[in-house]
């Protein structure tokens, strides 16, 4: 089994991170498990390190039978020393190698047998080496089939006619039994053979097909496929695994892969053709899925960093504002207030692109979803305008999620005004409702989804709708398709980023002139009944005389505000622009350290880091993170919500008031 050559895309695969057992991660579980055939990932040195259930029932080994150990133990032995050089071969003159590249392979299972296979390699770089991905398909039935139909064709010639009756109701028999579709035709593109497998894909009997063309079959922008693949049989050539797209009897369109075979008679005239097509619309809807997701993650990425930087500076402007608020005379205290309004706004923006990049902190409430909309329904009337009507329909009494009551009401405002521009002339506007159990088999075909009871929420509206094109886009941050001046793109990305964050999952459907429904998916949360919210008030805490606090903050002016601040209510402040220098500050500075107020992110040694250099030498400390990425803390540091951590950009009353409540 020669494993020199590919099967993935690489926008399909995540870096290597280890795990427990000492494995690494090529694909996600769900995607990997989503794959009909074996997958196998080989390192640089030959070692599995990644394999899918489907590899387990193809070679009989366990998973942790597998991983770790060299991938010639699937080789059959007389193969393996050849398979060794092949291998390192490959590594030197890497390229991807798809499936039906014509070399006769085989595979070894635990018990010894050998089985004839087909594989697909792609080399995939991941830091400083490479890594082999190859997915391995048992084609013992084709190759039974194909050992039947060279069979079939010397009994045709030298048999009589009940032994070739015999023969052919042998060979129909096998090619019934066939799940792919095998089609034959002459080379005028007229069927004359439709198989079992054939009908349950199309959903036309052989009695509809047989004397009709096969491009019956085509969508309208696809009739040219069908001459070319017959002109190509003309001259004797096979067609292998071309991927196309068919239409069924019912109107469904289907991701096909169709492999095309000369058909020869006894003097060897090429008289027809025949077709194996296999249904991969499941598989190319897992990829779709895969692809998207990880498009999204990447633009998330982006967003959050920009929005992490941005903050910085609005925490300058307002530290700035707060500090010259009490050195200029009242007659321009107008101008503050614009500066102030102007960083508001501005965090406001931000906040936008850290709920789209998942990293917007949320206020958590159990709430009654029902209720809240029929709040909320009364808010929507005036903005929506007399034109639309408004309609809720609760499909179960009571529909209780765990959310951001603000952030879930952002959802509905965003969906309801692209609504009401989706309706120029007036229209409708359903909010719905329901509760669902999702069983594994749903989880299956969704597998960015958990099973488990989700509530759902449904906002329709009967407007112009969107096509395909504009569908793919509208959750990236700032694609719009109003005019200049009337979006800023962000509505949808917000509402994307609010729902992920919050567990959830969203699927948009929709055709032009046909409307738009936006059907959202939260985890259900009714165990969660009663579980209480409270705010803290915005008040200035009493002046802290004498308590020593180490500052430390990449950003010079960042600093040099948040230090102004701390002095100017009593603190003594030690200050640092990374984790090496504060250890260097304290060190010179021998006396005790109350708090520690620093950044989470900064360059060498992070803000966790450094407090676990300084907590054994002041076990009373207390301890507050500051950052632009407001979850990184409990997503990216490895620590739990429970730390302190205030956002930027902060005002001097949240900033005082987080160290007071440190402080206690």
């Amino acid at each position: 089994m020669d494993m020199s050559q590919p099967l993935a895309d690489p926008n399909l695969v995540r870096p290597l991170t280890p795990t427990k057992t000492g494995a690494e991660t090529i694909l996600s579980p769900s995607i990997l498990e989503a794959i009909p055939d074996a997958v196998v990932a080989v390192n640089q040195q030959g070692v599995m390190i990644q394999v899918n259930s489907q590899t387990e029932t193809l070679f009989a080994y366990t998973r942790d039978e597998l991983i770790g150990q060299k991938i010639e133990i699937l080789v059959p032995e007389r193969q393996r020393p050849q398979h060794d050089q092949h291998r390192e071969q490959f590594h030197r003159q890497a390229k991807i190698r798809r499936m039906g590249s014509g070399l006769d392979l085989y595979g070894r299972r635990r018990d010894g047998s050998e089985f004839p296979v087909e594989i697909s390699l792609s080399p995939i770089v991941v830091g400083d080496g490479m890594v082999v991905l190859s997915v391995i398909r048992d084609i013992s039935d084709r190759k039974h089939i194909e050992e039947e139909l060279r069979r079939a064709s010397e009994e045709l010639s030298r048999r009589k006619d009940r032994e070739l009756r015999d023969s052919q109701n042998r060979l129909a028999l096998i090619v019934d039994s066939s799940q792919d579709a095998i089609i034959g035709k002459t080379l005028d593109g007229i069927v004359t053979h439709w198989n079992k497998g054939a009908e349950q894909i199309y959903g036309y009997t052989a009695r509809e097909m047989i004397g009709q063309p096969i491009s019956v079959l085509c969508p309208k922008d696809r009739t040219d496929e069908v001459p070319a693949i017959l002109q190509k049989i003309r001259h004797g050539e096979r067609v292998e695994y071309f991927e196309t797209v068919r239409v069924t009897k019912d109107g469904r369109h289907l991701h096909i892969s169709v492999s095309v075979s000369p058909i020869f008679d006894a003097e060897g005239k090429i008289v027809g053709a025949s077709t194996i097509a296999r249904n991969i619309t499941a598989q190319k809807k897992v990829e779709d899925q895969f692809r998207q997701s990880q498009k999204m993650e990447a633009v998330g990425r982006l967003a959050g960093g920009l929005a992490h930087d941005f903050n910085n500076l609005l925490g300058i402007i307002t530290a700035c504002s707060e500090l010259l608020r009490s050195r200029i005379d009242a007659s321009n205290g107008e101008y503050i207030d614009n500066i102030r309004e102007a960083a508001k706004r501005g965090a406001s923006l931000t906040r936008q692109l850290l709920a789209f990049s998942r990293k917007q902190p949320v206020q958590v409430q159990v709430l009654e979803l029902n209720e809240r909309l029929k709040e909320l329904v009364k808010l929507l009337h005036p903005l929506m305008g007399d034109d639309v009507e408004i309609v809720l329909l609760p499909r179960q009494a009571t529909a209780i999620v765990e959310a951001d009551p603000s952030q879930l009401d952002q959802i509905v405002v965003n969906l309801a005004v692209n609504a009401r521009d989706a309706m120029p002339r007036g229209g409708k506007l359903v909010l719905e409702t329901d509760v669902y159990d999702f069983d594994e088999s749903f989880a299956r075909e969704h597998p960015l989804m958990l099973a488990g009871r989700y509530v759902m929420l449904a906002i329709s509206d009967n407007g112009i709708g969107m096509d395909e094109a504009t569908r793919t886009r509208i959750f990236e941050p700032f694609f719009t398709t109003k005019e200049i001046g009337k979006g800023s793109g962000l509505g949808l990305a917000t509402v994307y980023g609010i729902i992920k964050q919050s567990g959830g999952h969203v699927w948009v459907y929709s055709e032009l002139t046909h409307g738009t429904t936006f059907k959202i998916y939260l985890p259900c949360a009714d165990h969660k009944l009663g579980i209480a919210h409270t705010t803290e008030a915005e008040t200035l805490p009493p002046r802290r005389e004498g308590v020593t606090i180490l500052l430390t903050e990449d950003d010079t002016t960042m600093r040099r505000m948040t230090r102004k601040i701390l002095e100017e209510h009593g603190f003594k402040v030690f200050e640092a622009e990374d984790g090496k220098q504060a250890l260097e500050v304290i060190a010179a500075n021998r006396g005790k350290i109350d708090l520690t107020l620093t950044d989470v992110v900064m360059k060498g040694m992070n803000g966790p880091e450094l407090v676990l250099r300084l907590i054994d030498s002041y076990p009373t400390m207390k301890v507050v993170y500051m950052s632009g990425y407001t979850g990184e803390l409990v997503m990216n540091q490895g620590l739990d919500s429970g730390i302190r951590l205030i956002e930027k950009p902060f005002t001097r009353a949240n900033l005082l008031q987080t160290l007071d409540a440190a402080l206690g």
